[in-house]
């Protein structure tokens, strides 16, 4: 009796995980294809690019910036944030497939020791 508790126990376990991996795969395929993320507005970009720091007794002497340096600035941080989100949703991808390739095994394992033991 306890053995068949334990082993129903496991299959259970081992089935929610799987089941967890799984949805994890499909969210992070999901943010590989559209993925979500946020950046400023290039107006926000540009008022905190362009204000100088106010420290007393320090004169910084940065050259001002054209509108076109700015943009091409602002469409580098963009585009450095999508490849980011990409990059981040490909880790969950692997991360999520050992969800489902590790308790799996364990699964198929205590399902077909449960056959047998009914048979």
């Amino acid at each position: 009796m306890i053995k068949n508790v334990y082993i129903y126990l496991v299959l259970f376990a081992t089935l929610m995980m799987t089941i967890g991996g799984s949805v994890g795969v499909f969210m992070a395929a999901a943010d590989i294809v559209a993925p979500a993320y946020y950046y400023q507005s290039f107006e926000d970009y540009k008022r905190w690019n362009t204000e100088k720091p106010a420290v007393e007794g320090e004169q910084t002497e940065q050259p001002e910036l054209t509108e076109e340096e700015l943009k091409a600035r602002y469409d580098a941080m963009v585009q450095q944030e999508k490849e980011r989100q990409i990059e981040r949703a490909k880790n969950n991808l692997i991360k999520s497939f050992g969800w489902i390739a590790i308790p799996l095994p364990v699964f198929l394992y205590f399902q077909r020791r449960l056959a047998k033991k009914e048979a």
